[in-house]
């Protein structure tokens, strides 16, 4: 049943110490809370011999006086159990799906997946091949605004694919007129944008 428990510190001094001396203190700790002022009381005495703080506090505590915990309802068993195996797509919205393709597949030079469906969503789209991966880019209205978005891409919300060179790809950008920058922390690695302004990071890897 819940009841409620006190945290209380005290501190005794012996009339044959110096004003500043302590001889005893106790403490009593019944849950880790951090006290609210409407709940922290101070205790003294004129004669600064002995001071008490008293935390009330709510807490559970079992027939027998034990305070019980209790168990956070995720835990590392229930996460193994959903059976995690990866990252199967990251999803991009895009104003204009042909303009979008534009720069994926001949920019990116990355492929349309022809076996993911078109005609059952309510939008347009395409699912083009990341690896083992995918992006799917749906045609939707995009609730990011273009502009007043921070010029280095990794400040930003970004999906990062992993290349085998950053130096190819930096080529390709500056060809095409694309702007980018590169990782801040040296590792080589280039983000950029899409035509709306979604943020992408190229990681150079080794396969």
């Amino acid at each position: 049943m819940a009841a409620a428990a006190s945290i209380v510190c005290s501190s005794f001094k012996s009339p044959s110490l110096q004003s500043n001396e302590v001889n005893h203190v106790g403490l009593a700790i019944s849950q880790p809370t951090i006290p609210s002022k409407k709940n922290l009381r101070w205790f003294g005495r004129k004669d600064n011999k002995e001071m008490s703080i008293s935390v009330r506090t709510k807490a559970m505590v079992s027939n027998e006086g034990d305070l019980l915990v209790k168990e956070s309802p995720t835990s590392l068993d229930a996460i193994e159990d959903i059976g995690v195996v990866g990252v199967h797509h990251v999803g991009l919205l895009c104003e204009n799906l042909e303009r979008s393709l534009d720069f994926y597949q001949n920019v990116l030079g990355l492929e349309i997946n022809e076996a993911r469906p078109h005609d059952k969503l309510p939008y347009r789209g395409a699912w083009l091949w990341v690896g083992s991966e995918m992006i799917h880019l749906m045609e939707l209205p995009n609730p990011d605004p273009l502009t007043g978005r921070p010029e280095h891409g990794g400040r930003d919300r970004h999906a990062c694919i992993a290349i085998r060179d950053v130096s190819k790809l930096k080529a390709l950008l500056d060809k095409a007129g694309i702007p980018y920058t590169l990782s801040r922390s040296g590792r080589p690695a280039i983000f950029t944008r899409d035509p709306d302004a979604n943020a992408l990071e190229f990681t150079q890897v080794d396969f």
